[in-house]
């Protein structure tokens, strides 16, 4: 084969990849200047290491060794080497061979010999199995579709690399070699592996900088004030329990300790004589890049950017940014920021609070992420005034707030809170995604097993803050949101919205359904939560109105009741002051008490179902409610004394509860039976479940109530967690995506190399062509989808030439851009009879709409009626691939009636999609219209996901109008656009995003 005598080095392989131990490293092509590099690293790998690599002592590699292994084509030959601090810690390299193992000659040769190694101590840390993801993949792009290896059976790392990949192998024994050959498609088990290992290895990374064993905050000052004194007085306030190290490169020699703190002081890190594990650095921007250079050669894991004037500020700061983050990550480190507000975990063993929040949050089970140190700063203080103390209902567990999020994302975070046992709940405000497909795969599997609460800011303009390089949103807000609802994520509008749904989520167990009970001393306010319930789609009871007198033992046995009743899923709690003598409106601190422990024993003595409470002009609820549970008040020094919601005192409302029988006096009937009743569901597990499944035991009554000001927080909130709840007992019994025997995806793939050969040689990565009408429908025959041909009809003799073709009737229709589908303005002229009847139609069609050039007219065969849909799929931004479907006409274009999937959808995704769109009766039979065939619609779709799916460089399908008839479709017309997949996608290996 011929090599080209200066083969082009490939960028797009580089790869900054996180290792197993949470630590980075860089992947890419080995280069002619890496020869002393290459030398260097051999160096220092141990003999047995070097004897695993090349079957015999081979102490140092020769001059035609170096200049071999580091010269090579990009297409038969390829080394590629992992790298820290700039230096090799491990290499692979390939090459092709042919069927006798012999180097190829023959473009046509399709496996490849891959052999690697990893230096003695970095070996353990997943870096073989980064490379070989990466060297699949580069050969898969060269037209390799096999690897052999071959092995020394004492290697057994080396073999379980191989073993444990996932991919479909043979494994042989010959002469005292093992030796591997596996294809390098990537199955499903492949897909799984790598996708578990990222998940390990990006949690770790996210987990060594919330748990440092020491901190150095650089750039404290020397007088108290400024942002370095200010993180560091807040780190000491917290109780960390690490080590904390002041570093000023301007503090006097003789400082050798920072008062009134009692922290050691240092000028500089290589100052301090043992390991640092996080550097929250506050120095100007100007003198960051010295700081990581010290903070990489110190070995430090992590670094914490507080420093502005990054990409906020401009197109200047943006290559700042990128530059210290090139530099962080070449030192195997993770960064946070830059223009980060900070970080806090408040695990008892770490109480780490490296951020500029004065106060330390409350310890508890919900997971904060944010882009916004505004908005880190809101959610902190609301819900410290929701719930403060340590165990109360509003505590967190761990808190990010990642400025420009240059590295650590909203991603790393949910992969950190997946199987993190001390967060329940994960709320984020985005203001943008970095890695839309991630993102929703993420937030698919991490929904699966625990809620996560989403609010993104700059919904509306188009644009992202300054410090945020992402992509430009294409479609409506309101799709992107029910796209992350099928992902599972509970989309949020406002910082309110995520506090309340968060404290639900946390507190209470999932509802088994959408059914209400409300009950409550004001029958206003539940009527208000009733109304409430049914705008948000929710199934009320009607109301139980207590006596304005009600005392607390009325409210606990009201609640334990409905918690008790088959046909609630749920409970809303309504709460006014009580009304005393002379119309006073009394709720002292210790009846308040005594309704909160009131609530919390009705809620525990029923079956565990969510409970939240709506108060009006009763603060004090909400917080006796939010706090710890503690012991019944202590009962006042006269027992008889009355009290103004009655004769009972808040005492006896704990201690007489088990004997008194009598129901309170009502205002309205007792609740009646839903009136849609439904098979009795399963019992809801709570939020922080280890996985999917429907829980066989009730769980435990929760130990907090959440309380809310108005009934349509509350209730909007239940309603969150309903549909949540619905999401994740649908997601423990996935759809699938099937299997089509007629699917032709290789050939398919062929064809589309040799179209994006013909139509964009050497075109930019994204930029999209449109194929040509036959290339499209070939295409698209691949997958199964079958155009109905349509032939050219430029003059009317032609015309009746491709009538007679295809046989009468047919339709004449125009193909000009701006009456394309569009009957309404007489650019479509159906059923068509005969020759005299074409002639005169076509006579019409150009007198009427303009001349047969400009019309661009074409005959088709008539297809059986039914109702006009429109199919579509595209490569959005904001979201990944998304299959979108309609109406054809006005419903989907004036309308806006359209449903949206993301790719790959399932069988059940399309069927709920297909009724999900507000025209769907005209699908199944409206109004006494015979139904058409969905089965149908239901596989086109399918097969339009499976070619998306398959083929990264296909960004937009569009099929319109695909007729549904009565049995079968007929798709009348096609659309197809390619362009060259991106370099990095996350269908490819596992690497950090570059922003």
């Amino acid at each position: 084969m011929q090599t080209p005598p200066d083969p082009a080095y490939p960028t797009h392989w580089e790869a900054d990849v996180v290792l197993r131990d949470g630590g980075t490293a860089r992947i890419r092509p080995i280069a002619p200047d890496d020869a002393q590099r290459l030398v260097s690293f051999y160096e220092q790998v141990s003999d047995e290491s070097k004897y695993y690599r090349f079957f015999a002592p081979y102490p140092r590699l020769s001059d035609r060794d170096v200049h071999r292994f580091t010269h090579h084509d990009y297409v038969d030959r390829v080394g590629l080497a992992a790298t820290v601090g700039g230096e090799f810690i491990a290499t692979v390299r390939y090459d092709r061979i042919n069927e006798q193992g012999l180097p190829a000659k023959d473009p046509g040769d399709d496996q490849a010999e891959v052999a690697f190694l990893v230096q003695d101590a970095h070996q353990g840390r997943g870096v073989a199995s980064a490379l070989l993801e990466h060297i699949a993949a580069v050969a898969r792009e060269r037209g390799i579709r096999r690897f052999a290896a071959e092995v020394l059976p004492a290697n057994t790392k080396m073999i379980k690399v191989f073993t444990d990949a996932g991919y479909t192998q043979q494994r042989t024994f010959e002469d005292g070699v093992v030796r591997l050959e596996f294809d390098l498609e990537p199955t499903e088990q492949s897909l799984a592996v790598m996708r578990a290992r990222e998940q390990r290895a990006e949690a770790r990374s996210v987990q060594r900088l919330l748990a440092p064993g020491s901190v150095a905050v650089i750039g404290t000052g020397r007088a108290p004030g400024g942002v370095g004194r200010a993180a560091l007085r807040n780190l000491l306030d917290s109780g960390f329990t690490g080590r904390t190290h002041a570093v000023n490169h301007a503090f006097p020699p003789e400082l050798d300790r920072l008062d009134p703190e009692g922290v050691p002081a240092v000028r500089a890190l290589r100052e301090i004589p043992g390991p640092v594990d996080l550097a929250v650095i506050a120095v100007p921007a100007d003198r960051v890049p010295d700081v990581v250079r010290d903070c990489g050669e110190h070995g430090v894991q992590g670094v914490l950017i507080l420093s502005s004037g990054y990409a906020e500020s401009g197109p200047e700061g943006r290559e700042r940014q990128r530059a210290v983050l090139r530099q962080a990550r070449s030192y195997g480190m993770r960064l946070i920021g830059p223009n980060a507000f900070g970080l806090i975990n408040t695990a008892p063993a770490v109480r780490l609070n490296a951020s500029f929040a004065p106060r330390m949050p409350a310890a508890g089970r919900i997971g904060l992420f944010t882009q916004s140190g505004a908005i880190g700063i809101a959610l902190l203080s609301g819900l410290h005034a929701r719930g403060p103390g340590d165990g109360g209902i509003a505590g967190i567990s761990t808190f990010v707030s990642a400025g420009n999020r240059a590295d650590v994302s909203g991603n790393d975070l949910l992969q950190y809170w997946y199987d993190d046992p001390e967060t329940d709940v994960a709320i984020l405000y985005l203001e943008s995604i970095g890695n839309p497909r991630k993102f929703t795969r993420l937030a698919r599997r991490t929904a699966a097993v625990k809620p996560v609460v989403v609010a993104k800011g700059a919904r509306h303009s188009g644009t992202a803050p300054p410090g945020h390089a992402v992509p430009t949103v294409r479609i409506p807000d309101s799709t992107v949101a029910a796209l992350l609802r099928q992902a599972g994520v509970i989309r949020v509008d406002t910082v309110t919205e995520l506090i309340d749904a968060g404290l639900l989520l946390a507190s209470q167990p999932l509802p088994a359904g959408p059914r209400i009970a409300i009950l409550g001393n004001a029958e206003a306010l539940a009527l208000l939560a009733y109304d409430a319930c049914l705008t948000e789609g929710l199934r009320p009871l009607r109301p139980r109105v207590l006596a304005s007198s009600a005392t607390p033992d009325d409210f606990r046995v009201a609640l334990a009741e409905a918690l008790a009743r088959d046909d609630c899923d749920a409970v809303v709690v309504t709460a006014v002051p009580w009304v005393g003598e002379g119309s006073a409106v009394s709720a002292s601190e210790r009846e308040v008490a005594a309704l909160a422990a009131a609530l919390r024993t009705g809620a525990a003595t029923g079956p565990a179902k969510p409970v939240a409470v709506v108060h009006l002009a009763m603060d004090s609820l909400a917080e006796a409610l939010a706090a710890p549970p503690g012991p019944p008040p202590e009962p006042s020094p006269d027992p008889t004394a009355p009290t103004a919601h009655g004769p009972h005192t808040a005492y006896e409302a704990h201690t007489t509860h088990e004997t008194r029988t009598a129901h309170p006096t009502v205002t309205a009937d007792e609740a009646a039976t839903s009136p849609h009743p439904r098979p009795a569901a399963p019992a809801p597990t709570t939020p922080g479940a280890p996985d999917s499944a429907q829980a066989t035991e009730a769980p435990a009554a929760p130990a907090h109530i959440p309380a809310y000001p108005a009934a349509e927080r509350a209730v909007r909130s239940l309603a969150e967690a309903v549909r949540y709840a619905a999401w994740r007992r649908a997601a423990a019994e996935p759809g699938r995506v099937p299997e089509y025997d007629d699917i032709q995806e290789a050939a398919a793939g062929a064809d589309i190399a040799r179209l994006l050969d013909r139509l964009t040689p050497g075109a930019d990565t994204g930029r999209s062509v449109p194929l040509p009408p036959d290339d499209a429908a070939s295409l698209l025959a691949r997958y199964g989808i079958h155009i109905l041909p349509a032939l050219p009809a430029p003059d009317p003799d032609t015309a009746v030439r491709a009538a007679a073709r295809l046989g009468y009737p047919v339709a004449l229709k125009t193909t000009a851009p701006h009456l394309r589908h569009r009957a309404d303005l007489g650019g479509v002229r159906l059923d068509v009879a005969n020759e005299t009847e074409l002639r005169r139609t076509y006579a019409e069609l150009t007198d009427s709409l303009g001349s047969p050039e400009e019309l661009r007219p074409v005959v088709q065969a008539m297809a059986p009626r039914g109702v006009d849909t429109v199919i579509r799929a595209a490569i959005d931004p904001a979201v990944g691939a998304v299959l979108s479907f309609g109406l054809a006409g006005a419903p989907s274009q004036l309308l806006g009636d359209i449903a949206h999937r993301l790719i790959p959808a399932t069988d059940r995704d399309v069927a709920d999609q297909i009724r999900s769109i507000r025209a769907a009766p005209l699908l199944f039979g409206w109004r006494g219209s015979q139904p058409v065939d969905t089965g149908a619609l239901a596989e086109l779709l399918l097969r339009v996901s499976r070619l998306v799916d398959d083929h990264p460089e296909v960004v937009g399908v569009d099929l319109e109008p695909a007729v549904v008839a009565p049995h079968g479709l007929s798709v009348l017309g096609a659309a197809v656009r390619l362009a060259r997949a991106p370099a990095t996608t996350d269908l490819g290996p596992r690497r950090l995003p570059v922003y």
